[in-house]
């Protein structure tokens, strides 16, 4: 091949790879942007707080919310007292300013377990990924109204999980914002939580709030989804809790059947080839539907 042919060969992929990039939603979730940020996340290795691994995937996080054009990107530093001592842990906040100053917080932790061989690819690496992908997309639209993107510390216990050991970031940020005023801004907050499992299946958090999980499992239904958002039941404590407990409608996404018999979780096969793109991109189309229909209107405030 003559160079004249070869630079219009080279031309015609480049501006084919342009049409391409172009013809891709931004303002879409993309599940395969989610799991290459898992990918990243476990080559830290486990992110126990404290740990130097999670030193890298705090600044990670902070690094990739700066590309995702942020209005405002809050470090709450706090040191957490556990059956190990005084944590120095963090809770990260990504706001992407609404019309008004009431608001919707979407939540996840990004710490795992605190055991030998856990990377923690759908237990702490799933939401983290998920939530970034989430301010990435929030970062190029318009949106109905506020909306917090919160990475949450040390939801994880050090030893099992009572009211003083787990949810350390959660319970810190609920009593910080309290103080501020402005947990009475949130209309509601979404927790996701091991939301990558390829066989997705969520089942209605019977801690969560009533009209809330109703409004999701009906978002996921008219989108298609119904399938991987199930009627059964299940009671779980995650960091929802703290929220509901105050008065914040909430609620909590979580598949907690992770492989054949739940063997997956909290154990070192919870690794990355077990996560699945399309069910993050899932979850996350309709959890930006639910913030759409949250900024259109909401039921009352005190109805759990």
């Amino acid at each position: 091949m003559s160079r004249n042919r070869s630079m219009i060969f080279l031309l015609a992929l480049l501006l084919l790879a342009g049409s391409v990039s172009a013809a891709e939603p931004k303002d879409a979730v993309s599940g395969q942007r989610a799991l290459e940020h898992v990918r990243e996340l476990v080559r830290f290795g486990g992110r126990v707080p404290g740990s130097p691994n999670h030193g890298r995937a705090q600044r990670y996080i902070i690094r990739q919310l700066r590309h995702a054009s942020a209005d405002e990107i809050e470090e709450v530093d706090f040191v957490a007292q556990t059956p190990r001592g005084k944590v120095r842990m963090k809770n990260i906040i990504a706001k992407f300013p609404g019309p008004s100053r009431e608001m919707v917080v979407l939540a996840g932790h990004y710490d795992t377990l605190a055991q030998e061989n856990f990377i923690g690819a759908n237990d702490g690496g799933s939401s983290t990924a998920l939530l970034l992908e989430l301010a990435r997309v929030l970062g190029r639209r318009k949106n109905p109204l506020t909306v917090w993107v919160v990475f949450f510390d040390g939801e994880e216990a050090f030893k099992r999980f009572s009211p003083t050991d787990g949810f350390y970031g959660s319970r810190h940020q609920v009593s910080a914002w309290k103080a501020d005023g402005i947990l009475d801004r949130i209309k509601a907050l979404i927790v996701v939580d091991m939301i990558g499992d390829k066989n997705l299946n969520l089942r209605r958090e019977r801690n969560s709030t009533a009209w809330l999980v109703d409004l999701v499992w009906q978002i996921a239904r008219a989108s298609g989804h119904g399938i991987h958002f199930l009627d059964q039941t299940t009671v779980i404590e995650d960091d929802h809790i703290p929220f509901v407990q105050a008065g914040v409608p909430a609620v909590d996404l979580i598949d907690l059947d992770y492989g054949p018999g739940n063997r997956y979780w909290h154990t070192p096969d919870d690794t990355v080839d077990k996560v699945s793109a399309r069910s993050m991109e899932i979850v996350g189309e309709v959890v930006l539907k639910t913030v759409e229909r949250l900024g259109r209107r909401w039921p009352g405030r005190k109805s759990h």
